[in-house]
């Protein structure tokens, strides 16, 4: 599998350092990388040995490359998405919280209808996806929350000496106001009942150092309770590592013979 990045960042870095040198995917390789600073994308295209392209059109025209990672921001989906599908390519999502966007999330999905391309998005810093698919697939899914708990540094505006909620309503609502810190909403939106019926809530906790998301669920398989802690990522505290992991984990699992959920 031949393979494209656009982001530079802690993600980014992860996968370059994860594929291309450490070998965790057999017979794979990100070949081309774009990332806006110029100066950071020829530092890591000669450290992980890749072509560094000078601007995503360019990178997405390439017949060298199967699919495209985005480890980037939300605008760089809205801009670049429709043209990687359209070009033939899969497209691997990190901000998923661009798929807020019904409208957005419509268009692409007659792009890949029409171009036989896919979109795969991780699971990101959360778990569960598997039940809230099972039981959505008969429409017996009836409720979907999310309680997302955070450090003041994390969230724009908490105060720091004590716990606040920060937000209280839908995912949709959450990812227009939080757009880098609520992509887990959108995920779980998406395997459940859509972000308008998706319940979030955020708090700001200065008691807390590391991210936690509490999600509940019910139906006619019964309940779901689940906690998720996430550590950080070892080289940068405001990157879940849960987040970095389940992307390489769809790459593995693309073109797996036998795929489990």
């Amino acid at each position: 599998m031949r393979i494209g990045l656009i982001g530079g960042g802690n993600i980014g870095k992860f996968l370059l350092q994860s594929i291309n040198i450490n070998g965790l995917l057999p017979g794979s390789k990100i070949v081309g990388l774009y990332t806006r600073n110029e100066q950071t994308a020829g530092q890591l295209a000669a450290q992980f040995d890749t072509e560094s392209f000078q601007n995503p059109q360019s990178m997405i025209q390439s017949a060298e490359i199967d699919v495209v990672i985005e480890a980037a921001t939300i605008q760089v989906v809205k801009d670049y998405g429709a043209d990687i599908l359209a070009s033939g390519k899969d497209l691997v999502l990190s901000s998923v919280g661009a798929l807020a966007d019904v409208d957005f999330y419509r268009q692409l999905e007659e792009i890949c209808q029409k171009n036989c391309t896919k979109i795969y998005l991780p699971s990101g810093a959360i778990g569960g996806l598997d039940i809230l698919k099972a039981a959505k697939s008969i429409g017996e899914l009836e409720s979907v929350s999310i309680v997302t708990r955070k450090p003041p540094a994390a969230l724009p505006g908490a105060p720091a000496d004590c716990e606040q909620v920060m937000f209280e309503g839908s995912a949709h609502e959450a990812i227009e106001l939080f757009p880098k810190n609520i992509n887990v909403s959108i995920i779980l939106s998406l395997a459940g009942l859509g972000p308008d019926k998706t319940v979030v809530k955020i708090i700001s906790d200065p008691a807390v150092r590391k991210n936690s998301h509490s999600i509940e669920a019910a139906g006619s398989f019964g309940k779901l309770s689940l906690v998720v802690e996430n550590d950080p990522m070892p080289n940068n505290p405001r990157t879940s590592y849960l987040a970095a992991l389940s992307v390489l984990a769809v790459l593995k699992n693309k073109d797996a013979v036998v795929k489990v959920g």
